[in-house]
């Protein structure tokens, strides 16, 4: 087979799937936001257990954030910070029974903080990205509306839940 046809197939193969990853490239939320690259990287300022749905996060922040939560400048957060939640099941560890560990990877999720460009969602621009693929979540740029109702009842803390973890 060519490597020309073996191309066309995978690229089928992606739509057919509905996969996110198009070319090697995450495809954006609904809204236009898109999945920062070096997320992984990024710094912890957080992490939280959910016990609604028994998943583990990590709260990890760009350097706008990181040093808005280092100084305490997190209500109102500065434009350009940008949150991200990296979630995962939360399972009893194998060996130790007493221990909590990431399973499961669930999704990414990302809260943009620009005052002007995201005024309807209290200044706020919200992204996921579920599973191990990726997938954009939402159908259209409304999905922020769901984002920005659960967070209503922190609007007093910028719209934000994550309280930075205290260091010495």
């Amino acid at each position: 087979m060519s490597h020309a046809r073996i191309a066309r197939v995978g690229f089928v193969l992606a739509l057919m799937s509905g996969s996110a990853i198009a070319g090697g490239k995450i495809a954006p939320a609904p809204n236009g936001i898109e999945l920062p690259a070096d997320y992984k990287d990024w710094k912890v300022i957080s992490v939280a257990h959910r016990t609604d749905n028994n998943t583990m996060r990590a709260i990890v922040g760009n350097e706008a954030a990181v040093t808005a939560a280092r100084q305490g400048h997190t209500n109102p957060w500065p434009n350009g910070a940008v949150l991200g939640k990296i979630v995962w099941k939360a399972v009893i560890d194998k060996h130790w029974d007493k221990a909590t560990v990431p399973g499961e990877f669930v999704h990414v999720e990302f809260m943009v903080k620009d005052a002007a460009k995201f005024a309807a969602t209290g200044g706020w621009g919200y992204a996921r990205w579920k599973g191990a693929e990726l997938k954009p979540y939402g159908n259209d740029a409304n999905v922020a509306q769901e984002c920005v109702a659960c967070h209503t009842p922190v609007k007093s803390q910028d719209y934000v839940f994550t309280r930075p973890a205290p260091l010495p």
